[in-house]
């Protein structure tokens, strides 16, 4: 019982983070139908410049903590601006084309985010230092972290920050108005590129933060790191409901929960013969199930009918 508490644990830290990294796919889609898949490298590109502030400040004598929030802060600024200039560049001059035509794009430019950061920051893994107490916590049998505690609190802060942010507040009525309707939105006052650039910096500090999270959770930050995250996040998006910001939320958390829960728990069931190598099979094997059974996702697809 306690492995099983154990794996539950990590599944839902693993989840928190998932759920992050696929909000920002889920907004873009569904205001501008794009499946940004440069997102992923955007979380690597905050976990590499969360590593490189705290490599500076490491002689600073600033506590633990203090370093993070410094890094998250250059992380969140980096990554914002980097994520604009990507919709303005590469994006915005191909919104009336064919949909195939932002898809390579998307493609292409992660290849591009992953190929600069290995020639700035050398392709060798890099140890993220271990910033907060690592005594572990007992909780039910198992143990915790006080970086997996941080991570689940920041998430869960995060994720109804956005909720209000969208549901309740004037920049997410123009979300919802230009997701309907661009051109009757801009009728009405809104201007739809500000706001397609707002979605774009929005999901860029969520990916920031997951990658300072997926940084201090594991240790190690890379410049293919993104890669895995981000496609498991897009899955989680789909799995939820593409465009269903409840969706990408249930949808992150459960494939955390069914990779950890498939990796671990059922991997010492069975002798270590689906163990930890994979994990990957549990994710994807969840995603065509369902999918299967339900095309639209589990919460349903909410993308506007713009005929």
């Amino acid at each position: 019982m306690e492995i099983l508490i154990q794996q539950i644990i990590n599944g839902l830290v693993l989840g928190s983070m998932y759920a992050l990294v696929a909000l920002g796919y889920t907004m873009v889609y569904g205001i501008i139908s794009l499946i940004n898949f440069a997102h992923g490298e955007v979380l690597m590109v905050g976990a590499i410049v969360s590593w490189t502030v705290v490599t500076v400040l490491a002689d600073s004598g600033l506590p633990g903590w203090a370093l993070m929030l410094v890094a998250l802060v250059c992380a969140v600024v980096v990554c914002t601006l980097l994520n604009f200039v990507i919709e303005k560049i590469a994006y915005r001059p191909l919104r009336n084309a064919p949909r195939l035509a932002p898809l390579i794009t998307a493609m292409g430019m992660s290849l591009l985010l992953q190929t600069l950061a290995m020639i700035i920051w050398k392709p060798n893994p890099k140890s993220f230092p271990q910033l907060l107490p690592n005594d572990p916590i007992p909780v039910f049998g198992a143990t915790i972290t006080m970086t997996q505690i941080v991570i689940l609190v920041v998430t869960v802060v995060m994720l109804a920050g956005l909720v209000f942010l969208v549901n309740h507040t004037r920049v997410g009525r123009a979300m919802r108005a230009t997701a309907e309707n661009p051109r009757v939105a801009s009728l009405m006052g809104i201007k739809p590129d500000a706001v397609i650039s707002m979605t774009f910096v929005i999901g860029a500090a969520l990916a920031a933060v997951a990658g300072l999270m997926w940084a201090a959770n594991y240790g190690t930050v890379k410049h293919d790191m993104g890669f895995t995250p981000g496609l498991k996040a897009f899955c989680a998006a789909v799995l939820g409901g593409i465009g269903n910001l409840s969706g990408a939320m249930l949808g992150g958390v459960l494939l955390g929960l069914i990779e950890a829960i498939g990796a671990g728990y059922l991997g010492d069931l069975t002798g270590g013969v689906l163990g930890s190598h994979y994990s990957d099979i549990f994710a994807f094997l969840s995603l065509i199930l369902v999918l299967t059974l339900r095309p639209s996702g589990l919460l349903g697809e909410r993308v506007a009918d713009r005929a």
